[in-house]
C-alpha cells in the first residue's frame, strides 16, 4: 500500500451532530453529553489564580504534579504577581513512599520562612493527587496552623474531578475569598459587594442606587491592605450578583452574621424592579424610582437595531451568567440572534430557556468544550457579531463585545451597556487573535 493512501484526514467530514442542536430540541439542563473536552484559545476568563490574588497581601501555594503547574505559573507569570506565588511539586515518588502530606506541610512551611516578608494569608491549592490518594487534608491544614499561628490558611482546590458534582472549584474559590475575615461590630450603613471578580461599575443601578443612600460600599476589588479588607466584615448585607457566589454569600453571613442578598443580573424589567425593591426594603431606605427606566432601555434597543439591521448575532455564556436571558430580550426586541454558545444551563435560566424553546425553536444551541468545536471554528471571517469572545472565536469574527463575566454591570444600566456595546462592535473591527488569548481579562497585569 502507497504510503499516501494510508494517511486520513481526521477532521474529514466531521459532523455537527451532538455539537449543534436546535433549542426546540435541547434538553435542560444538559443540552449536550459530556465526554472529552476541548478548550478554546478564547482565554479572557479569570481563573482561580487570578481570583484568589484578589486578596491583598496573600500567597499563593500550589501543590500539585509538573504538568498541571505549567498553566498557573504562566498565569502569575502574565499577571506580573510572581512575587505572591509559589509551588511545591508532587512527584511519582512520593505517591509511591505515601509522603504526600509530609510534602505539602514541609513545602509550604519551606516557602514561607523563605519569603521576604511573611503574609497574613497563605492560600495553599491542593490537587486531585492527594484526593486520589486519600490524604489527610484536615490535619495538614492543622499542622500548618500549629507551626504558624500567625498566618491564615486557605484550603483551596485545582481539581478537575470536582467539576461535575458538590461545589464546583469556581464556587469554592469565590467562597474561600473571604474566610480570612474576622468578626466586627457591623455598621448599619455599611454593605460589602461580594463574589465579583470585577468591580461593580459605579454608574451600574445597584451602585448608584446605594450611594445616594449613603452607604459605605465594601468591594474586594477596591482593596488596597489587608486591612482595608478585614473592614468588609463591618457590613450588614453581603451583596453577590454572580450565580456562583451566591453559595459564598450564604456561608459568610452565617459564619459572621448579617445578612446575604442575591440581586441576580438579569435583562428582565420586572427582576430588576422587583430586586432593587427588595433590597431597598431591607436595608430600610425608599425604592429607586423606576420612571422612564423601561421606555429608556425600549429607545435604546431601536436605536440599536436600526444601526445593526438584520446582521447575525451570536453570544457565549463568557459575557454574563445568563446568555439565554440577553437572548430572550435581544430577540423579543427584533435582533437576529442566530446562536448561543452554552456547556450547560443554569436553573436561573430555567423559564428563559423554555420561552425561547416555544418562542424562537430554531435557536441554535452550540457547546464551548465538546471536542468536535476543535474542528467547527470558521476558517473564513464571518459577517456576524459576537458578544463574548468565544461567539467571536468560533465565528472567526472581527466585530464582537470583549467584555467577560458581566464585566461589572447590573440593573437597567446592564442592559443599556450592552446595547452601547454592541454598537461599537458593529462600527468598530477588533483584533480577535490578539484579544482572546490574554488571561483574566482586566486583573491586575492582564491588559
Amino acid at each position: 500500500m502507497r504510503g499516501d493512501a494510508m494517511l486520513k484526514k481526521v477532521n474529514a467530514g466531521i459532523s455537527h451532530e451532538g455539537a449543534e442542536i436546535a433549542i426546540k430540541d435541547a434538553a435542560f439542563p444538559s443540552p449536550f453529553v459530556s465526554g472529552l473536552e476541548y478548550a478554546s484559545p478564547a482565554r479572557g476568563m479569570w481563573n482561580i489564580v487570578h481570583t484568589g490574588m484578589l486578596i491583598p497581601e496573600a500567597h499563593e501555594i500550589f501543590v500539585c504534579a509538573a504538568s498541571c503547574l505549567r498553566g498557573v505559573v504562566l498565569t502569575a507569570a502574565e499577571m506580573g504577581a510572581q512575587e505572591r506565588f509559589s509551588t511545591v511539586e508532587i512527584k511519582e515518588q512520593n505517591l509511591l513512599n505515601g509522603d504526600m502530606e509530609e510534602l505539602l506541610i514541609e513545602g509550604v512551611s519551606d516557602i514561607i520562612e523563605k519569603l521576604p516578608k511573611r503574609p497574613p494569608v497563605v492560600l495553599v491549592y491542593t490537587s486531585c493527587m492527594h484526593h486520589f490518594a486519600g490524604c489527610d487534608l484536615g490535619m495538614m491544614y492543622k499542622e500548618l496552623e500549629a507551626r504558624h499561628p500567625d498566618i491564615v490558611f486557605i484550603d483551596c482546590y485545582m481539581n478537575p474531578i470536582m467539576r461535575k458534582s458538590g461545589m464546583t472549584p469556581d464556587q469554592l474559590m469565590r467562597s474561600r475569598l473571604y474566610m480570612p475575615l474576622k468578626e466586627r461590630e457591623k455598621k448599619e450603613n455599611a454593605v460589602a459587594i461580594i463574589g465579583n471578580d470585577l468591580p461593580m461599575m459605579k454608574e451600574s443601578d445597584l451602585y448608584v442606587f446605594l450611594k445616594e443612600n449613603g452607604m459605605k460600599i465594601h468591594e474586594i476589588t477596591s482593596c488596597k491592605t489587608y486591612e482595608e479588607y478585614q473592614e468588609m466584615a463591618e457590613s450588614s448585607v453581603y451583596i453577590s450578583s454572580y450565580p456562583s457566589a451566591v453559595m459564598g454569600g450564604d456561608m459568610l453571613a452565617e459564619r459572621l452574621g448579617g445578612i446575604h442578598f442575591y440581586f441576580p443580573l438579569s435583562y428582565d424589567y420586572d427582576v430588576i424592579e422587583e430586586k432593587m425593591t427588595e433590597l431597598a426594603g431591607l436595608l430600610g431606605v425608599s425604592a429607586p424610582g423606576f420612571t422612564g427606566k423601561r421606555e429608556q432601555c425600549e429607545k435604546a434597543k431601536k436605536e440599536a437595531k436600526a444601526l445593526i439591521g438584520e446582521m447575525p448575532i451570536a453570544i457565549d455564556y463568557t459575557y454574563c451568567p445568563k446568555p439565554l436571558g440577553l437572548a430572550k430580550m435581544l430577540l423579543d426586541a427584533g435582533f437576529n440572534v442566530q446562536k448561543v454558545y452554552l456547556d450547560a444551563i443554569i436553573g436561573e435560566e430555567k423559564e428563559d430557556f423554555l420561552y425561547l424553546k416555544e418562542r424562537y425553536p430554531d435557536l441554535l444551541l452550540y457547546p464551548t468544550v465538546h471536542a468536535k468545536m476543535r474542528f467547527m471554528a470558521a476558517k473564513e471571517p464571518g459577517d456576524i457579531l459576537a458578544i463574548g469572545q468565544k461567539a467571536a472565536h468560533f465565528n472567526n469574527t472581527k466585530h464582537f463585545v470583549n467584555v467577560v463575566e458581566g464585566g461589572g454591570m447590573i440593573g437597567y444600566q446592564a442592559i443599556l451597556q450592552t446595547l452601547e456595546y454592541m454598537k461599537e462592535a458593529y462600527l468598530e473591527e477588533k483584533d480577535v487573535r490578539n484579544l482572546i488569548q490574554i488571561k483574566g481579562m482586566g486583573c491586575g497585569g492582564c491588559q
